[in-house]
C-alpha cells in the first residue's frame, strides 16, 4: 500500500496529520520525506523590510512601465 500524508516533525518525532487507519501499532514503514515550503506572498512579503528610497523607486518603475487604467471607462 502506498499513501501520502502530512506530518509535523516535532520534538525529533513525525506527527501524522490524519489519521492511519489500516497500518497496524508497530508496522514498520517506509518513508519518503518532502519538505512543504508555505506559500509566499510575493511582494507581499517585502513589506517593511524595503528600504523606503527602494519601495518608492519600485512604485515608480510600475507606474511608468505599466498601463494605466480609467476605471471610468468600463
Amino acid at each position: 500500500m502506498t499513501r501520502t500524508i502530512n506530518a509535523v516533525y516535532e520534538a525529533g518525532v513525525l506527527r501524522p496529520l490524519q489519521s492511519l487507519d489500516g497500518i497496524a501499532e508497530h508496522a514498520q514503514l517506509r518513508l519518503t520525506i518532502e519538505s512543504v515550503e508555505p506559500a509566499g506572498n510575493g511582494l507581499a512579503d517585502c513589506i517593511g523590510i524595503l528600504p523606503d528610497e527602494d519601495a518608492s523607486e519600485m512604485r515608480r518603475i510600475v507606474e511608468s512601465e505599466f498601463e494605466q487604467v480609467n476605471l471610468d471607462e468600463w
